[in-house]
């Protein structure tokens, strides 16, 4: 407890209210703010160190997706002895898909700590995926390798790992839509185009054929959600086909 207080005396009040609300978060004591705050520091601030070296999220980013990366593939080693190489890839890739990871760190509400210069609503939801792996890394450098590893178990693996559910979950309908066409040996095409009529977002549209035939359309405010939509779409449409041949 003297340990806390003399931090604790030795920071500022916005410091001191950072502290306890990560303790809350973490379910430990940080030592060092400032691999935290630099967690929480979009590019737009601008903001450098004495070096020049720019303080944002983004090398932590990359820090902690490793790590996330590391400690899911050992966890699915040691659960599932029979895996292939290719079974413990694609479930790796289930479990720190950025959909997944945008929900922790909303489920986490990490855009609370957030610093930028733009409008909250102006953001990519992918912020909260980058945040979430950026918050790894700063706990990394901050408690080392362990502490981390016990973060993730506590806040990824134990709440939302379930193996028996991921094998059946589908991270991408165009991925598996391309994945059964080039089995079955069929042709397939995804023909995008811009659609955006009298709207001012701009708007994409998708037509995906098999073998010369069209099966399904989408809409977005993007190419890929486009396609994604229109290949979730093929994949109710041939659910029955695909199930067969799986």
């Amino acid at each position: 407890m003297n340990f806390i207080r003399k931090i604790v005396q030795s920071q500022s009040q916005e410091d001191s209210e950072l502290y306890f609300e990560l303790k809350n978060l973490l379910h430990f004591s940080p030592r060092n703010l400032y691999h935290y705050k630099k967690a929480f520091t979009h590019r737009s601030t601008q903001e450098f160190d004495k070096k020049g070296n720019p303080i944002n999220y983004e090398r932590l980013e990359f820090l902690g997706d490793a790590i996330l990366g590391s400690v899911i593939s050992a966890y699915l080693y040691k659960q599932v002895p029979s895996g292939s190489e290719g079974y413990l890839t694609k479930m790796r890739s289930k479990i720190v898909s950025r959909k997944h990871l945008n929900e922790l760190g909303k489920d986490l509400d990490l855009i609370r700590f957030v610093k930028s210069n733009i409008v909250e609503a102006h953001i990519s939801d992918n912020i909260y995926g980058n945040i979430f792996e950026a918050l790894l890394g700063a706990i990394y450098l901050d408690k080392g390798y362990n502490t981390c590893q016990k973060f993730i178990y506590n806040k990824v693996i134990a709440p939302y790992v379930d193996i028996q559910k991921l094998e059946g979950k589908i991270t991408s309908y165009k991925g598996l839509i391309i994945e059964w066409c080039q089995k079955q040996k069929k042709k397939y095409k995804f023909d995008t185009y811009e659609d955006s009529g009298n709207e001012t977002v701009k708007h994409f549209s998708v037509r995906v054929s098999i073998d010369g035939e069209q099966v399904a359309k989408g809409r977005a405010t993007s190419k890929k959600k486009a396609e994604e939509q229109a290949s979730r779409r093929v994949y109710y449409a041939l659910q029955n086909q695909i199930s067969l041949s799986s």
